[in-house]
């Protein structure tokens, strides 16, 4: 295999919506304009995972608030003034593409993206039982607050809101 990463661009969205598509089924699959929006919003920290120029991987982060997730397939998200953390709003690679090294190696392109915009924290949800992939790449989960547990029931039952702190230096 021949993997590359590089950043995601608009025209990577059909593949990307395959992908997504193939990958959960226990949610409702988000729609193009969700994903163009966070592509939009922050085109430097989304990636996808190329194997012979072949997308066979992505991810998808936004600078953000913490424990304030968008709502799953949200369109109409504007960037928050005041972004505290990086969310790790979705990482799938195809079911052919597993144990390639294509999800770890976008895991590795997101964790610089914490010190390039001086930011200490990262989040994320985790679905469809994925807590213990998160764990072992250093997230914990966050006690839920009324707020929050409002605003992951969007992402389904056992939906898991995840924070990584970066190490101090």
């Amino acid at each position: 295999m021949s993997m590359t990463i590089r950043a995601m661009r608009r025209s990577d969205l059909s593949n990307v919506l395959d992908i997504q598509s193939k990958c959960y089924t226990e949610l409702e699959p988000e729609s193009e304009a969700s994903f163009d929006t966070k592509l939009r919003l922050s085109p430097t920290t989304c990636f996808v995972a190329c194997d012979e120029g072949t997308v066979v991987g992505y991810l998808i982060a936004i600078p953000w608030v913490f424990a304030n997730p968008p709502a799953l397939d949200a369109v109409d998200i504007d960037a928050p003034l005041a972004a505290d953390c990086l969310y790790l709003h979705d990482l799938a690679v195809a079911p052919e593409a597993r144990n390639s090294g294509a999800g770890r190696a976008l895991v590795d392109q997101f964790f610089p993206l914490l010190k390039a915009l001086q930011l200490e924290r990262a989040c994320l949800v985790a679905v469809q039982s994925s807590a213990p992939y998160w764990r072992r790449h250093g997230f914990q989960t966050v006690s839920e607050t009324p707020s929050l547990a409002a605003k992951l029931a969007s992402y389904g039952s056992g939906a898991q809101y995840m924070e990584y702190l970066a190490p101090q230096v």
